[in-house]
């Protein structure tokens, strides 16, 4: 089902009215998702207007919201017309900055594979299951921004 989500993903169009109509916030300061498969995402946010803070630099939220796409778009794409449906809530959220965020910033996550299996076992116990993603934010030098932990909490449904 994965690769089904992911080739919605890949119409800008479909994806762009997803945004706007879900995450409105997201779409008007600019996070837009720019890889997606089974195992990483990468996310970005730009310097401009609607993401600034008054010291010149991308607002935190601003960030936290790249941050939070690129771990939650695996989700997504791991519970993408699943049965039993599963429910998915962001339970925790921890940020480091590192440095000053002035131009577009890059936030990847990795977790995937740790994503699909929480989901799985979720299915097969019935019970909640929780799983921590980092997503680091990285400028297109390379140079670390920001790091996030984002902690994820998935249940299967009951009819």
């Amino acid at each position: 089902m994965f690769a089904a989500f992911q080739k919605l993903t890949a119409n800008k169009l479909k994806f762009g009215l997803f945004l706007f109509m879900k995450l409105p916030s997201a779409f008007l300061c600019g996070v837009r998702l720019r890889k997606l498969d089974e195992h990483t995402c990468v996310t970005s946010v730009p310097y401009k207007w609607l993401s600034q803070n008054p010291f010149n630099s991308i607002y935190f939220a601003c960030q936290a919201m790249a941050a939070e796409m690129s771990t939650g778009m695996l989700a997504l794409g791991h519970t993408y017309q699943s049965n039993p449906a599963i429910s998915m809530l962001v339970v925790k959220l921890e940020a480091q900055y590192f440095k000053k965020a002035t131009s577009r910033i890059y936030f990847t996550c990795s977790n995937g594979l740790a994503v699909k299996e929480a989901i799985d076992q979720s299915k097969a116990s019935g019970e909640g299951q929780t799983v921590e993603c980092i997503s680091t934010g990285k400028n297109s030098s390379g140079e670390l921004i920001a790091e996030f932990k984002i902690t994820w909490s998935f249940k299967a449904k009951t009819r």
